[in-house]
């Protein structure tokens, strides 16, 4: 941990002399980044520097080989495979790629280590049905939700825009160590990992022996297509410069490009329909991330009026409430409907949260998130393992009272 508190020291240093936009970005970074190393527990599990993949071009902005931390399976467990991917955004333009080119968003060089928890975490009594798994986590560098893929380098900045190669070059590896005999495999993320876990769940699905039960779960990535508070789309154009910048189209579902504009692709109502392999929703309603960038992005809310209630919903003015409580329903209208499948699995609580898999006060606790009194982790592990048909939906804000303050990944 100390390296990291030392590198976003340098970095604070650094921006000072560099332009105020990047400054802020880096910044970010660093905060998000402190947030999440305070919220694990444990012990740090090592970190895996995948070298083989250079040579293939599968590597972080930087041009340093990708990463992941693996803990092995046991027991029962020993066939079974967890691949969770961090999430941390996006970087839509040469600008913001630089910002993140330096940081551990976008070079294996600046990575902190990590501990597991949550989903990942190694205690049966707080991870009953993945606690013996073999699991993974695989580090996010690259700034398109593991989907970019441009050749060409420009010499002057250096960036790589190799999401989609990293992706693939790391289950590779994972199945040359033994994934290629998985009995069980869930494909997870958080965030802009929990939207790649959708864009790459039929792919992961493919790669995995046809006998094994193969299924996968968005955390805090059901992004929706949705109007801002001025009456703009601006999560679609920064959605489509993102696909632009990275090349990403032709690595997007094609179920959903053979039909629709690739700037709709990354949204998940466009792609999950036409998904074959069964997916688990976990998402806040008021996710706190949405709130912020899709509802009230700050080119949307000149004046900052929105400044207070996208800090805290309890902030809110009735006025603004409402607003927020149409985009639950707005929310709610884009996610599959109830009882459409059974193998879709659903925990949408009404939380003023953003990712709630990572972390054991939130996963599997005695006062852990809760939806009529199921906590997260059974409701996935019933819905994995088919015990149950798992569709759960919160009533409206301020109804939940296990709701925690959860901080972005």
């Amino acid at each position: 941990m100390g390296h990291f508190f030392r590198a976003c020291a340098q970095v604070q240093v650094k921006m000072h002399t560099k332009g105020q936009l990047e400054w802020r970005i880096r910044s970010i970074v660093c905060v998000l980044g402190l947030l999440i190393l305070v919220s694990v527990d444990g012990a740090d599990v090592p970190m895996t520097i995948l070298s083989s993949a250079v040579a293939i071009g599968a590597v972080c902005l930087d041009g340093s080989a990708p990463a992941y931390h693996f803990s092995p399976g046991s027991g029962s467990g020993v066939n079974n495979w967890l691949v969770h991917m961090e999430g941390g955004g996006w970087c839509r333009n040469t600008q913001e790629c630089l910002a993140r080119r330096d940081t551990y968003r976008g070079s294996s060089k600046h990575m902190p280590p990590l501990s597991f928890s949550g989903i990942l975490g190694n205690q049966q009594s707080s991870n009953p049905d993945f606690y013996n798994w073999n699991r993974i986590k695989i580090r996010y560098c690259d700034g398109s939700s593991f989907t970019g893929d441009v050749d060409t380098v420009d010499p002057n900045t250096n960036l790589h825009y190799r999401g989609n190669r990293i992706w693939l070059a790391i289950i590779q590896d994972l199945l040359a160590k033994g994934m290629n005999k998985a009995q069980n495999a869930l494909l997870s993320g958080c965030s802009a990992g929990g939207l790649a876990s959708i864009l790459h769940c039929d792919k992961f699905r493919s790669l995995l022996p046809a006998t094994a039960k193969v299924k996968c779960l968005s955390d805090a990535g059901y992004f929706i297509d949705a109007k801002d508070v001025s009456g703009g789309q601006y999560i679609r154009s920064f959605y489509q410069d993102v696909i632009t910048t990275h090349g990403s189209a032709k690595n997007l579902p094609s179920s959903c490009t053979s039909r629709l504009p690739s700037g709709l692709c990354f949204f998940p109502q466009y792609v999950v329909p036409q998904m074959r392999t069964p997916l688990f929703i976990l998402n806040a309603a008021y996710d706190s991330w949405q709130i912020r960038n899709i509802l009230a992005p700050n080119n949307a809310d000149p004046e900052k009026t929105w400044s207070e209630c996208k800090l805290a919903i309890k902030k809110c003015t009735s006025a603004q409430l409402n607003t927020v409580q149409d985009f639950r329903s707005e929310f709610l209208n884009a996610i599959p409907r109830m009882g459409s499948t059974s193998s879709t699995g659903m925990f949408i609580d009404s939380c003023n949260a953003h990712c709630q898999s990572g972390s054991v006060d939130t996963w599997f606790s005695a006062d852990s998130n809760s939806i009529r009194k199921t906590p997260i982790g059974k409701a996935v592990g019933d819905w994995y393992y088919d015990r149950e048909v798992v569709q759960l939906i919160d009533c409206p804000y301020p109804c939940n009272p296990t709701c925690k303050i959860v901080k972005d990944d």
